[in-house]
């Protein structure tokens, strides 16, 4: 049996899931690191996620666990992202209003002074404003597509488990 990477989504798909919701997580945190604050949109993309990757670690550490039944939950998890990731990108695109409510990025310190100042300089992030895009594709179309393409997977997999 093959050990490379390439072979990983045939031999564990579950494993492969949660590696995605790892990759997929931990660059929409290197964003914000970046200077790239969420949006309200973006933080509930980041949900799913969060199941995505306990449900695969429980999955995979927890073998005794039916395949089809994990699987399926990581598609149903993976499907909700990508209804979110699509809302936000049809937001971004003006096909849709989106919500009444904007973010901003705020440090909550122990003093209260502190704390006003930094509610009154933190920038308004608004969800129909694209903050970074490539080849015309914003941050919430490529998880709109990374979310959609691995619902399709996991529901293959399930479906041959």
């Amino acid at each position: 049996m093959s050990t490379s990477l390439t072979s990983l989504p045939h031999r564990d798909p579950v494993l492969f899931a949660g590696i995605v919701a790892t990759v997929v997580l931990g660059s929409a945190f290197a964003f914000q690191l970046a200077g790239y604050p969420p949006c309200d949109l973006c933080w509930w993309q980041r949900y799913p996620y969060m199941g995505i990757m306990a449900i695969s670690l429980i999955g995979t550490a927890l073998k005794s666990l039916p395949r089809k039944l994990i699987l399926v939950l990581l598609a149903l998890l993976f499907l909700t992202d990508a209804g979110i990731a699509g809302f936000h990108f049809g937001v971004e695109q003006r096909w849709w209003e989106g919500l009444a409510t904007c973010s901003s990025y705020v440090d909550i310190t122990d003093n209260v002074n502190d704390a006003l100042k930094s509610i009154m300089d933190a920038p308004l992030i608004r969800c129909d404003e694209i903050a970074w895009s490539l080849f015309g594709i914003s941050m919430a179309g490529y998880n709109f597509l990374i979310a959609l393409g691995m619902t399709v997977f996991c529901v293959k997999k399930a479906t041959n488990a």
